[in-house]
């Protein structure tokens, strides 16, 4: 007789068949067959799960629904699934719909918020975060990511609130440290600034993520010269530290030299071929220079890479309508807008565009958004910070 080892999901997934959450199963079975046993399936996925077997647990967890299509238990794990194999699109969409069928499972919108994380969405994985902090407040992993959120959307006073209370158990984390202090000071919090920046230096015994860190942290505080100084230390210990490059590129764009900021930009493609900021800064520096052309190749290869780029998606549709292809630079910007719903540069562009198109109305209100973004002071000094902020793609990968 086999004996099946029970984990939490298993029970879980056996409380769903018992409250009735799914239709009754088949009464009649083929001859000579016996009936499937859901939980034994299910719980051959969590097997086939833990041992990293993706396509097994997936066939599994499929299984399982075609027996139980309300079984959300199942949805998210073939959420986890997707995740392990970076499908995020298709992750979402599991999670979502195990959501939508146990909206109390705080686990699933944790997960619905490292996913919009780990596609720089985020935006929209501040909303799943709060939640699941507010009902789970001793929440290490909410707390973290929420704090990243807020300081990635320009929201640096809460970031700081929400970050500060992790210092007991992640004062050692590099990437903590980094946001903490980044946080602080756009905030005006002087005296945090300054403890993550001297526990930051304490810690870092000369490695070189330390140095790039660091770097950065000047780097977001306009300080370019030490940036680059604190980048180049990291370069002599580790010329192929993943985002090196990058970093030290932007810390050439800001300074004017972009000569030296594309042979960056050139160097990080080289060491990471899918990483998108970089086509998009290059393309950004081909504007500056009026290489319409050269800017244009560039856009399209880091929307190739990442389709959710608002900026990329608004210069590439300037530059589509600048040559009169107002129908394709609206697709564009019917995407930007709704990943960037609160950038007034979008909502001008697209006013502009409908307005080309004959669309007078729709163009109206779309300009008369973009004069209430421009006019709205909280959104000023966000947009301003974020225009002096650097793209954090190395932190993307963090959970």
């Amino acid at each position: 007789m086999k004996i099946l080892t029970i984990t939490v999901a298993t029970i879980v997934f056996l409380g769903e068949i018992h409250a009735g959450s799914a239709p009754a199963f088949p009464q009649a079975w083929p001859a000579g067959s016996e009936k499937p046993d859901p939980a034994e399936i299910f719980q051959h996925g969590q097997e086939a799960l833990a041992k990293n077997d993706l396509d097994a647990a997936e066939a599994d967890f499929r299984k399982v629904l075609s027996l139980n299509p309300r079984s959300a238990t199942a949805y998210a794990n073939l959420g986890v699934v997707e995740m392990r194999r970076q499908n995020w699109d298709k992750a979402l969409a599991h999670f979502s719909a195990a959501e939508k069928l146990a909206p109390r499972m705080t686990g699933v919108r944790l997960d619905i918020g490292i996913v919009e994380y780990r596609r720089a969405n985020y935006a929209a994985a501040i909303a799943p975060l709060t939640s699941v902090l507010r009902e789970e407040p001793h929440s290490t992993q909410a707390r973290f990511l929420l704090g990243f959120c807020y300081s990635f959307t320009g929201r640096f006073a809460d970031a700081a609130k929400t970050l500060e209370p992790l210092w007991p158990q992640m004062s050692n984390n590099f990437t903590y440290l980094y946001v903490l202090g980044i946080s602080a000071y756009h905030s005006g919090n002087a005296e945090l600034d300054k403890k993550a920046v001297d526990r930051l230096v304490e810690i870092g015994e000369d490695k070189p993520e330390f140095h790039l860190l660091l770097g950065k942290s000047f780097l977001n505080s306009t300080d370019y010269g030490k940036a680059l100084a604190e980048f180049q230390k990291a370069e002599a210990a580790n010329p192929n530290l993943p985002f090196l490059h990058f970093n030290m590129g932007m810390a050439y764009f800001r300074m004017g030299k972009t000569e030296s900021a594309e042979s960056e930009f050139r160097k990080d493609i080289a060491l990471e071929p899918d990483m998108a900021y970089n086509y998009e800064q290059l393309a950004l520096l081909h504007l500056q220079q009026a290489r319409e052309a050269d800017a244009e190749r560039e856009l399209q290869e880091a929307l190739k890479r990442e389709p959710r780029l608002p900026t990329s998606l608004l210069e590439l549709a300037k530059l589509y309508q600048h040559r009169g292809d107002n129908a394709q630079a609206l697709r564009l910007l019917d995407s930007a807008v709704s990943l960037a719903p609160d950038n007034q540069n979008v909502h001008f562009a697209r006013g502009q565009v409908l307005l080309k198109l004959g669309r007078k109305e729709e163009s109206r209100k779309e300009l008369a958004i973009a004069q209430k973004l421009i006019d709205a002071g909280l959104n000023k000094d966000r947009a301003a910070m974020q225009e002096i902020l650097v793209p954090n793609p190395e932190l993307a990968q963090q959970p």
